[in-house]
């Protein structure tokens, strides 16, 4: 699994812990969400080898939506017995289970080619990295 921080390597300065802290919470939302697909759709939980992204991106957001409906049906007809078997406390704080799907993905071979090349720039990782520390900071550091 890929982390943007390492919690032990930046244990002197408050940003950089604050902003941890704040990658850790959204890596845990993130595996939660996903722990909750893969227990309903098999798909997601074994996906095919032989599928292009594209298809896989087009599953999840499929089961995506049809989890969403399940639970709007579920709740609209109370008949959900244990509620904390999706409800473990969301971002908001609201207890929603709600998953939200991905942005819509590049389509051309191109966009995609551009993307890939971005993310595997160290020196805008760094970049990103320093901005976002920074603006997890000024949101909640003060």
């Amino acid at each position: 699994m890929v982390h943007f921080c390492q919690t032990n390597s930046s244990a002197g300065e408050p940003k950089a812990k604050l902003f941890c802290a704040h990658q850790s919470f959204a890596r845990k939302e993130v595996e939660r969400a996903f722990g909750v697909l893969q227990a309903r759709f098999a798909i997601v939980k074994n996906p095919s080898l032989t599928m292009d992204k594209e298809k896989i991106g087009n599953i999840m957001k499929a089961c995506i939506i049809l989890h969403n409906m399940i639970v709007e049906d579920e709740r609209d007809a109370e008949t959900i017995d244990n509620v904390t078997e999706f409800q473990q406390g969301g971002a908001d704080g609201s207890g929603s289970s709600r998953v939200r799907p991905p942005d819509r993905l590049p389509s051309n071979v191109h966009n995609i080619m551009a993307n890939r090349a971005d993310i595997r720039d160290q020196q805008k990782h760094h970049q990103l990295k320093a901005d976002l520390v920074e603006h997890i900071w000024n949101k909640f550091g003060h």
